[in-house]
């Protein structure tokens, strides 16, 4: 009976500890955390400024292939990502009209040679027995053709009234531009012949490289009309990072030069290969161009972070914030500059991260501006920390 009595109590007094213990655990978790709000002021230090900015994988050669004739598509091989070799037919529209063409031309061709053939008999003829000089045309042996060729006609030379020698240059100058017109009738012939040729390999849209099929615009049996895209070709055994770099960003860039670069959650080193000397005027951003090591797996179109150096730009230093100046629950980095008594939110592009846990800001902050540090959540424009912290 006292055993039990015993073990009742030992039970009793475990219990109440548990207890105890629960709800002490419980005031901690729950205490507020106290978080110094207090307003600091930008500095500017010297260091190895950088910026972060998003690229896209994109191969280091690629085409648009295009319909070079209006028809239908017969053939469209392979699938997104299907291999070519160089010289492979990719696809193939119908050129059915256009044989028929040619046909047509050969025969003018045909013709236009017999036509130049008879013409050069004919000068021939006209250099070597001239018609005004043929007696055979008359009756009673050419006697009066005879009478004309050698009486006549001199005759009228003698007297002025004719000219006989300009008479036969005429008619050799006739015959010989019967043999150019000839001439030239079949070099049009032929010439629409190649015209033709040269439309019907353009059906035929050709590998340009060893690359794949990026992405298509068309289907078989489409009817297309030339300009009308067809598909994306790549070469990917060699891949680049594109990125649209900021102008104020592009000092610190030349080719050549390596950067990081985040690909796929690992670091690798990607070169400088390409600096757009245009920048976009809407944008004010130059496309640049990383070259990838070829032992670095990558597909055309993923995402990637190259690391932009800023050293010419940043010739007195870096502007620092602690990361705890961030507002938060934002999409995008923004801070509270304090002016006056008041202040205003304001968007700053940020740098990489230093070890002390210092940022950099590439803009939107310069050496000098008040920023508030370690702001609660949700507080906007016009907020400034009071005593103990405490929001409006």
């Amino acid at each position: 009976m006292v055993k039990n009595i015993r073990m009742k109590k030992l039970i009793s007094y475990k219990i109440k500890w548990q207890v105890k213990g629960f709800f002490l655990s419980l005031s901690l978790f729950t205490s507020p955390v106290v978080y110094s709000t207090e307003i600091i002021e930008v500095q500017q230090i010297t260091s190895q400024a950088s910026s972060t900015l998003g690229s896209s994988v994109v191969p280091k050669k690629q085409v648009l292939l295009a319909a070079q004739i209006p028809g239908r598509v017969l053939v469209l091989n392979g699938k997104v990502g299907t291999l070519y070799k160089k010289g492979q037919v990719i696809a193939e529209i119908d050129s059915s009209a256009l044989l028929a063409k040619r046909q047509s031309v050969v025969a003018q061709i045909s013709m236009a040679q017999a036509n130049l053939y008879n013409a050069q008999v004919q000068y021939q003829r006209e250099l070597k027995s001239p018609k005004r000089d043929d007696i055979g045309m008359m009756p009673g042996f050419g006697f009066p053709a005879m009478m004309d060729k050698f009486m006549t006609r001199p005759m009228a030379d003698m007297m002025g009234v004719t000219d006989d020698s300009i008479a036969e240059q005429a008619d050799l100058i006739n015959s010989q531009t019967a043999v150019s017109q000839a001439s030239f009738s079949l070099q049009q012939a032929m010439a629409q012949l190649q015209e033709i040729d040269s439309s019907i390999r353009d059906s035929k849209t050709i590998a340009p490289f060893d690359g794949m099929i990026i992405k298509k615009m068309a289907e078989v049996g489409d009817t297309v009309q030339p300009g009308q895209p067809l598909l994306i070709f790549g070469y990917i055994n060699a891949m680049q990072l594109q990125a649209d770099v900021p102008s104020v960003l592009v000092s610190g860039l030349q080719q050549g030069i390596e950067v990081d670069a985040k690909l796929a959650g690992k670091y690798v080193k990607a070169k400088v290969s390409e600096i757009h000397p245009v920048a976009d005027p809407e944008r004010h951003t130059v496309v640049v161009k990383f070259d990838l090591p070829t032992d670095v797996t990558a597909y055309p179109g993923m995402y990637a972070e190259v690391v932009v150096p800023l050293s010419s730009y940043r010739e007195n230093g870096s502007v620092m914030i602690p990361k705890t100046a961030l507002l938060k629950g934002r999409s995008l980095p923004s801070v509270l500059l304090v002016k006056g008594d008041t202040s205003e939110l304001r968007l700053v592009r940020l740098g990489s991260m230093q070890a002390n846990g210092m940022l950099e800001v590439v803009s939107g902050l310069a050496k000098g501006d008040k920023i508030v540090n370690n702001p609660p959540s949700g507080v906007t424009s016009g907020w400034l920390p009071h005593d103990g912290g405490s929001s409006d």
